[in-house]
């Protein structure tokens, strides 16, 4: 289950006193049994143990409820979260397109709804191709791709978080594809030589600074390879922010790109974008 907010709007009065909660928060995302709410107005904790509790009554599945209070931060884009309800269990499985992730949010990075962008990036992957996911968390993008696409011929994923790879290990065992697979531990720019022009297409599904790694993609990207780069855009003009940071960063390298495709993904923020553009590389 992606987001929450079609819950909230049934039989709300039953469970919840409308004088004194005017303001219901403005979504929630459900991972595994846990509910992660952010609330757009300040409320007593109170009332927000009170809507958590709601949370729960209305769907038997979530036993226990968060609440975010920060920004994602950090090379490992983590979270503050603040328990409000529920089992003090962070820890959890999480199904999607029939694959499961074992994750813990406080822990790793891992949004539930990024899983049709996922769909997209796994509906383009060719059969025989050896793909290089970055930033991979606890392996989403590479277990959605194999399972979309059996006959890839490898898929490399690097994460820096010593937790998030623990997991995607995991992950990979759990879902029978550690023939398809290939886990590393570190950062994207300590890959090894061996793997110079070597993938078909790279994921970099990071939405700010994803643009400081585009010399390590196109490095290890093959010729007419495709890149799939993430960025953040401001309305009104949401890819202007994207194709800036594309020119500046491929007329530096000395190497021509076109874009085949651009594409908004997920809120960012207040009239902010997560964007994702679809580059196709020319080295020669």
């Amino acid at each position: 289950m992606k987001d929450g907010d079609g819950i909230l709007k049934r039989d709300v009065e039953n469970f919840v006193d409308l004088e004194k909660i005017k303001e219901r928060p403005h979504s929630f995302d459900v991972i595994g049994h846990i509910a992660i709410i952010e609330f757009p107005f300040e409320k007593s904790e109170e009332e927000k143990v009170e809507i958590a509790k709601l949370i729960m009554s209305l769907n038997k599945n979530i036993r226990t409820v968060l609440e975010k209070v920060s920004e994602r931060k950090g090379i490992y884009r983590i979270r503050n979260y603040k328990f409000l309800a529920g089992e003090k269990n962070t820890e959890t499985t999480h199904k999607e397109y029939g694959c499961i992730f074992t994750l813990d949010p406080t822990k790793v990075y891992f949004s539930p709804r990024e899983l049709t962008e996922r769909q997209r990036i796994a509906e383009k992957v060719k059969d025989g191709e050896e793909v290089l996911v970055m930033f991979s968390g606890v392996a989403p993008y590479p277990i959605q791709i194999v399972k979309k696409r059996p006959n890839v011929k490898k898929v490399v994923a690097i994460e820096i978080n010593p937790i998030a790879v623990e997991y995607a290990r995991k992950n990979v065992r759990i879902n029978k594809m550690g023939d398809k697979i290939q886990i590393i531990e570190g950062d994207v720019r300590d890959l090894k030589p061996e793997f110079f022009d070597r993938f078909d297409r790279i994921v970099m599904p990071l939405p700010l600074g994803a643009e400081n790694f585009l010399d390590i993609a196109v490095r290890y990207i093959k010729n007419r390879g495709t890149i799939h780069f993430y960025n953040w855009g401001a309305e009104p003009n949401i890819f202007e922010n994207g194709e800036k940071l594309i020119a500046e960063s491929f007329n530096k390298m000395g190497v021509k790109y076109k874009i085949l495709e651009k594409r908004k993904v997920l809120p960012y923020g207040p009239r902010k974008w997560k964007v994702c553009f679809d580059l196709m590389i020319e080295k020669h």
